[in-house]
């Protein structure tokens, strides 16, 4: 996995956010015990890339001996570490998380020293020849962030991407800071992203090496034209450190109230209504967009991930359709990580078995979908 080889290691994974644990010990369990099952039918006879999620409990406990080892492990039995799921800080699993995913946001010194321990780790793993990826927070939750923070904001993520460029410097990997657009925070659109980043006005060294995590869900929550999307990245400059393939519900209905069974306590289930006239209606969460039932809608989209092989519910469909546009066009050495986070809470029927036998499916259907990428 060493060298120029690594350059052409396969890139199509899944985000081990799927597991639930915080601490370093329950986090390497989960991944010992699941991900040899998935790369037994996905990379049998080459190594399998490791979406690997760190809470900030897992990062602190670790020891560069902890992170030799499980070195050692990736190397021994066929895996490597490109990617770094550093979004949700706290707490993930069996435990109300709704806006609390987004704290420490970038306001806060705890969000910098969680970045600069992972990225630390990262370049321990990260194999030779291959670009690393972070993804984090977009900056944070909307409501509670305003124009007075941003210089605070922005010197944080210019720490970051200095400790990254350092990091570069002195172990030759270089690591991104992908930015992850998500509904209800500073960064929802793509279009969110072009100006942010032309506001932040960074240097040039800073600038390449902040990226944007694109996450498939969330951008067809915003009814972003996918070629449209990517072009407008391109056009800016602006790089993309790693995909999350993630797919959402789709209801062609006004009646939003016929999706009421995906209300629950655990997680955001940001919604967005187009009206008949185009604009969009933004809620937080599902149980307000079902309590508003606004007039003229035609279509709602909500956040919550359900498994990328399914076009359809019993209620709705979903945006299945998006990912069968966007996939093709990403580049071939992007990572393209599966992030079906919500097993736990998904309604029966959409539940297939163990998820180890859902996230095969899943990467199958993925594999079928980009076919030859270019």
């Amino acid at each position: 996995m060493e060298g120029k080889r690594a350059v052409a290691l396969p890139a199509l994974s899944y985000c081990t956010n799927i597991h639930p644990g915080e601490s370093w010990q329950e986090i390497s369990a989960a991944v010992r015990k699941h991900a040899p099952v998935v790369k037994a039918h996905q990379s049998p006879n080459a190594p399998f890339p490791i979406g690997l999620r760190l809470s900030g409990r897992a990062a602190g406990e670790m020891s560069f001996d902890d992170a030799d080892d499980f070195h050692r492990w990736c190397r021994e039995e066929g895996f490597y570490v490109a990617t770094v799921n550093g979004f949700p800080y706290g707490t993930f699993h069996h435990t109300p998380v709704k806006e609390a995913v987004y704290l420490p946001d970038w306001r806060f010194a705890e969000r910098l020293d969680y970045t600069k321990k992972l990225a630390d780790l990262l370049a321990i793993w990260l194999p030779d020849g291959m670009t690393g990826s972070i993804s984090t927070v977009p900056v944070g939750f909307r409501s509670v962030i305003g124009p007075d923070d941003l210089p605070v904001v922005k010197r944080n993520l210019q720490a970051a991407l200095d400790h990254l460029d350092h990091l570069a410097q002195k172990t030759g990997r270089e690591i991104l800071l992908s930015m992850e657009p998500e509904p209800g925070c500073i960064l929802e659109t793509t279009r969110d992203v072009v100006e942010l980043f032309a506001r932040l006005d960074l240097p040039p060294q800073q600038q390449a090496r902040l990226a944007v995590c694109y996450d498939c869900c969330h951008q067809a929550l915003q009814f972003e034209n996918p070629a449209a999307s990517l072009d407008l990245l391109a056009r800016h400059g602006i790089r993309i450190g790693h995909v999350q393939v993630s797919s959402a519900l789709r209801l062609e209905n006004p009646d939003i109230g016929v999706l009421g069974r995906f209300q629950e306590s655990v997680y955001l289930h940001q919604s967005v209504g187009r009206k008949t006239d185009g604009t969009l209606l933004r809620y937080d969460d599902l149980d307000q967009a079902i309590s508003a039932a606004p007039e003229n809608i035609e279509e709602w989209r909500v956040h919550f991930h359900v498994p990328v092989f399914i076009d359809r519910t019993s209620e709705c469909g979903s945006t299945r359709f998006f990912l069968q546009e966007i996939l093709p066009l990403f580049p071939a050495q992007l990572v393209l990580e599966v992030e079906t986070y919500t097993w736990t809470i998904l309604p029966p029927d959409l539940q297939c078995g163990a998820v180890t036998d859902c996230i095969v499916r899943e990467l199958d259907w993925v594999a079928q979908t980009i076919g030859n990428r270019q």
